[in-house]
């Protein structure tokens, strides 16, 4: 895994980089079947990015008519780049890098024959060039576009469980170097921390598994007013579907707009995790959440789907 990192490291530290020629590298891994990654631009008020969404087919998924499920993999962040005011690949551009390398590694396996059970879909977004904001206790990256508009192109009706990447180094909760996993996120509700995948986790990185607390706050849209510890958990407010936050993370706050700080054998764990997530996941070996628990929570305590909206106006005081 760390090769496609490498070679995606490389290929994003590049101020001309855009999402054309991500998609063509893509396609040069994937061989002659190419990785159908659609590209599409979209413009801000901030300047512009390109989402890359990239589909591979399953043995028995979705695209082939069968009844595997379908995972998705967001690589979230707000920018790879901050330039002009720096000068190089940024912390933020982790959850890119292991997304994308995700889709190589997962296209490299189709083109030599080990096809997994259920389809997978990749998203992440491509911005060289991205702003920074102010954040307590760090600065972080800002992107040209809103979070909504990251939603729209980042998670699709088909993906049945989202695992979303993201830098969290920007805080001082998450002490530690490596990889940290979130409790599931389901439509308002935070669930327990998957003990298959915190297990799974243990066995990719070879560590006893971290985890992080996840607030109210976290699962509500960005916009709204409140604190946030990143955006790793907004994709949560765009679907129904179990969401669950791989945090690529440092023992020190490390501002997410800082370059230098890109650690390859932390995000390439994490792309290790996402791969042997998918193997399991669309093989029904793995689930991110248990369905009847779930049902008999909402049905005990009712449905909390209006904290993946803006909720009320607040009242003037």
């Amino acid at each position: 895994m760390l090769k496609y990192v490498l070679d995606l490291v490389d290929l994003l530290d590049d101020p001309d980089v855009d999402g054309k020629r991500v998609a063509a590298h893509l396609d040069s891994v994937a061989g002659p079947e190419g990785s159908g990654a659609e590209v599409t631009t979209v413009t801000g008020e901030r300047g512009s990015t390109d989402f890359v969404l990239v589909r591979v087919p399953g043995r028995s998924g979705r695209t082939a008519g069968g009844t595997a499920r379908t995972l998705g993999v967001v690589g979230r962040l707000g920018g790879i780049g901050a330039r002009p005011e720096m000068t190089g690949l940024v912390s933020d551009a982790d959850g890119a890098v292991a997304a994308l390398a995700t889709a190589a590694k997962l296209l490299d396996m189709r083109r030599r024959g080990d096809v997994l059970d259920g389809d997978v879909i990749v998203a992440t977004h491509i911005c060289p060039d991205a702003p920074t904001a102010p954040h307590d206790p760090v600065p972080f990256m800002d992107s040209p576009v809103d979070i909504a508009t990251m939603n729209r192109h980042e998670v699709t009706g088909e993906m049945e469980a989202v695992l979303s990447i993201d830098t969290t180094k920007g805080n001082w909760i998450i002490n530690h170097k490596g990889l940290a996993l979130s409790p599931t996120v389901k439509e308002g509700w935070v669930l327990k921390v998957s003990e298959q995948l915190g297990e799974l986790l243990a066995v990719v990185t070879g560590e006893p598994l971290v985890t992080y607390p996840v607030t109210t706050q976290d699962i509500t849209p960005y916009g709204n007013g409140v604190h946030h510890i990143n955006s790793i958990l907004q994709p949560a407010t765009a679907t129904a579907a179990p969401v669950v936050g791989l945090a690529i993370t440092s023992a020190a706050a490390v501002p997410g707009c800082q370059t230098g700080a890109s650690h390859e054998t932390d995000i390439a764990a994490a792309a290790r995790f996402a791969v042997e997530t998918a193997k399991v996941y669309g093989g029904g070996r793995l689930d991110f959440h248990d369905d009847q628990e779930f049902d008999a929570l909402v049905s005990r305590y009712g449905s909390l789907t209006h904290l993946q909206t803006f909720g009320r106006e607040p009242r003037e005081s």
